[in-house]
Order: C-alpha cells, then sequence, then structure tokens
C-alpha cells in the first residue's frame, strides 16, 4: 500500500463536492455475508444476491448443477473437480438443466416446488427467455415484459450460441490490423477492417456440425441464418472487448508502448469472468492493436482469478510483439507490496478495472477502498468500466468523493454488444458489459513540490 505519509483517509460524502453526474446511485439491497475467504468476493455476493429477488433461487442452481453448496459451484468456476456427481451424460441433457435454472415466474416469483398440482411454468412464445406460472401472472407482468421482450430474444439466442466458443468450435477471426489503428475508433471500423475474413468465419461457424447438434440439442427449432450470425458477432465482440477496451485504455490516456522491456498493464479485481476458460490467444488484438510495440504483459489479479489460470508474474524482459497473460490470486493492494514495493515487478503503466461493483455493497467498498486510495496517491493511470449509466453516477460519486482526479468517463467504444440478462429479475433493462469508462490520475488536490516544501515548513 502506499506509504503512510502519503495516504489520506477517506473522507465521509463532503458536501462542498458536487457530483459530476446528476443521475441517482442505484439503490442496493443488503446481501447477506456468507463470503470465501481470502475477502469480499463480488462472485460470492453475486451468487447469494439471487435471494434478495426469488427466495430459492440459488438453491434451485444448485440442484440443477448437481451441487451440494455454493464451495463446489465456486470450484468448478475455478477449474476444479466438484466432489459430487456434477456432469451430465449428454449435451441435450446439459442444455435443459441449463434451462431449468431460469425456470420461476417473473411476476410472482414461483419456483417449480412451490407450483400447486394445477399449475405449471411455461416461457413467452416471443422471447422464450421470461417465465410465467400462468395467464393471470402474464397480464399482470406484460406492461414491464413488453419494454425488454425484444432484447431478451437476443439473449435466449445468445446465451445458447455461447457453447460454441466454450468447446472451441467458434475461433475468433485474428491476425494484424490492415488499418491503422487510429482509423479503428470502435466497432463500426473495426468490423470494417476485418468484414471479409470474419464473413468467412461466420459462414465456416453456420455450416459446421457443430451448430447442427447444438441446435438438435436444445430441442429447438434452428433460427434463421442472419439471427445465428447476428449472434456470432456479439459474442465476438464480448470476447473482444476486455482486449480492445485495454487498448482503448492504453492508447487515450497516451501511455507508450514502445519503451524497451515492454508494457505492463494490471486487470485488478479480476474474477472468474476474465479468467475462466481464458485462453492466451484471446489477447492478440491487443497486440495487433499496437503494431511494433515491444511486449504487452497482463498481469489479472483479484481473489477470483481461476485456480487454473497461469500464475507466472515474471519479471522478465518481454519479447517484442508478444502478449503475455498472467494471475495472481488476492487482493491487490497485498499484491503491491509483495511484488511492487520489493521491487520484484515494475510499476504498471495502466491499471484496469473491469465493473468493480464498489457502488453496489459497502464490504466491496470496504474491500476496495485500500486498492483505490493506492492507485489515487501512487498516481497509477488507472481505468473502470461499469454496466449503466446510474452505475457510472454512482461510481463517479464515490471517486470525487475519494478526491480522485478524474480525467475522463464516457460511453465505451469497444463495449460488449452482448446484452446480459438480470438473473433473478429477468424484466430488469439488459445491461452490457464495460458500457461505460471512467479514468483517473492522481488526486485532484495534489500539491506540487513547491506547495508540499511549504505546507510541511508551516508557511502554508
Amino acid at each position: 500500500m502506499a506509504p503512510r505519509s502519503r495516504r489520506r483517509r477517506h473522507k465521509k460524502s463532503p458536501s462542498s463536492v458536487a457530483p459530476v453526474v446528476e443521475t441517482p446511485p442505484t439503490a442496493v439491497a443488503p446481501v447477506p455475508l456468507i463470503l470465501s475467504k481470502p475477502g469480499p468476493s463480488i462472485d460470492s455476493l453475486g451468487f447469494f444476491s439471487l435471494e434478495n429477488n426469488v427466495p430459492g433461487l440459488s438453491q434451485l442452481i444448485l440442484q440443477k448443477l448437481n451441487m451440494k453448496s455454493y464451495e463446489e459451484y465456486k470450484l468448478v468456476l475455478d477449474g476444479g473437480t466438484p466432489v459430487s456427481g456434477f456432469g451430465y451424460r449428454c449435451l441435450e441433457e446439459m442444455f435443459q438443466k441449463m434451462e431449468d435454472t431460469f425456470r420461476f415466474c417473473a411476476y410472482c416469483k414461483a419456483l417449480p416446488s412451490g407450483l400447486s398440482d394445477s399449475k405449471v411454468l411455461r416461457h413467452c412464445k416471443r422471447c422464450r427467455n421470461v417465465y410465467y406460472c400462468g395467464p393471470e401472472c402474464q397480464r399482470s407482468d406484460w406492461p414491464a415484459h413488453r419494454k425488454v421482450c425484444q432484447e431478451l430474444c437476443l439473449v435466449a439466442v445468445d446465451r445458447l450460441m455461447e457453447w460454441l466458443l466454450v468447446t472451441g468450435d467458434f475461433v475468433l477471426p485474428s491476425g494484424p490490423w490492415s488499418w491503422l489503428t487510429e482509423v479503428v475508433q470502435g466497432w463500426d471500423t473495426w468490423f470494417s477492417m476485418r468484414c471479409l475474413q470474419l464473413d468467412d468465419t461466420l459462414d465456416a461457424v453456420l455450416d459446421s456440425q457443430a451448430m447442427t447438434t447444438l441446435w438438435a440439442s436444445v430441442r429447438r427449432p434452428r433460427p434463421d441464418p442472419d439471427v445465428l450470425k447476428g449472434s456470432l458477432k456479439r459474442l465476438l465482440t464480448d470476447v473482444l472487448s476486455r482486449p480492445l477496451t485495454l487498448g482503448f485504455g492504453l492508447r487515450a490516456l497516451g501511455i507508450n508502448v514502445g519503451k524497451v522491456g515492454g508494457s505492463t498493464v494490471h486487470v485488478v479485481g479480476a474474477s472468474h469472468a476474465e479468467t475462466f476458460l481464458t485462453r492466451p490467444g484471446d489477447y492478440d488484438e491487443l497486440g495487433y492493436m499496437f503494431p511494433g510495440h515491444l511486449g504487452l504483459h497482463v498481469i489479472m489479479v483479484g481473489v477470483d482469478v481461476a485456480a487454473g489460470f497461469s500464475q507466472s508474474t515474471s519479471a522478465s524482459l518481454l519479447e517484442p510483439g508478444t502478449v503475455q497473460l498472467s494471475g495472481h490470486r488476492g487482493l491487490y493492494h497485498d499484491f503491491w507490496e509483495e511484488q511492487i514495493e520489493t521491487g520484484q515487478m515494475a510499476h504498471p503503466d495502466l491499471v484496469v478495472a473491469f465493473h468493480p461493483g464498489f457502488h453496489a455493497s459497502p464490504d466491496l467498498m470496504e474491500a476496495w477502498l485500500p486498492t483505490l486510495l493506492l492507485l489515487r496517491d501512487y498516481q497509477i493511470p488507472t481505468m473502470i468500466t461499469v454496466y449503466s449509466h446510474q452505475e457510472l453516477a454512482a461510481s463517479l460519486q464515490i471517486l470525487v468523493d475519494l478526491d480522485t482526479h478524474i480525467t475522463a468517463y464516457g460511453a465505451n467504444p469497444f463495449a460488449s454488444l452482448k446484452p446480459e440478462q438480470v438473473y433473478s429479475n429477468p424484466n430488469k433493462q439488459p445491461v452490457y458489459c464495460s458500457a461505460y469508462y471512467i479514468m483517473f490520475l492522481g488526486s485532484s488536490c495534489q500539491l506540487d513540490k513547491r506547495q508540499l516544501e511549504e505546507k510541511v515548513n508551516g508557511r502554508v
């Protein structure tokens, strides 16, 4: 952590600081404190928060996954083998069990176990993504559901098509960029640049045996080719959003990726979302964004980094033109003390937090506070991403209260285009990963050298 002389205590909601955005913060219900070591985990908090909206949902999920506890669920996310009978005899059973975890009435929140013999859960025929226990609940819920029904159609298809990424049957197009980096300002220009290569890739996936097997296994009519291509494109943006967002941060903050020895990016608060099933080549696109770079090292740091993810954080020089991924399981300020302050590793050129969620829970804010103060006091270029405008407003207010010097914020040009359904509140407006960003550098009340000397000498 930062030296004691450089760390300042967090001030509680000073009235003299005006909010950057006037949207009110998101109201979040308290979350049961059932946490995994070594500290508060956004994965565990997210899992148990399902109970706030649908009591019994977390247990239903474990039951359908043939698991006895959250610890087994977490073990699988970490890449381990559960002790009970987790697994499926065939793809049909797997997809059915997965769909069963979404079966609860979107209006009255009734689970299958709570229904009378005369009732059965049926999905909306339009989106196939929301269930009701009867016509009365469906009619009552329609004013809310109609606002998201069309978007949830996409969610239902994407949820199944993701299997092709897991199995490796959908290989993303890759290779050096044919356009200048400055020209590729977002997804529109990226898709234009990759157009021919992408068309060939998508056609090959649509014609593959894996695609035929997928839709035969889910026992649903196969959607039209345009619908499937749209889904594959959204999944592609979801995978590439993180590396390209890192590149956007490096570019926007003017960080030199051509320095001798390479550049280092820390992804702080990393969880299974960043590390589970992540392959070495998934970040190649970051390298292609900066032709001529002298090496990029991306280190994932967090209490929920998947156990199977590379744990090497070697400080050896990077090979020019290569992107190296590694991970460290633990809290970031502990990692800083063990690796950075001891000189085993150099200071990062950029620190990024994907969806830190510190606005959502006092426990998460308490866990994040040492890291936020560290990044502020060491003046490390930092970028965080959030899901929505409400989260943006709430996170900005917290960072303003912490006296961070916010340099930029706004819509992320490389946000995921894949809509994410709020699991336990299916009619809530879907969100998009890394939809908005905030960048900060140092403190908003940073003293320059002369001011610091005057303060020390008692002249201020």
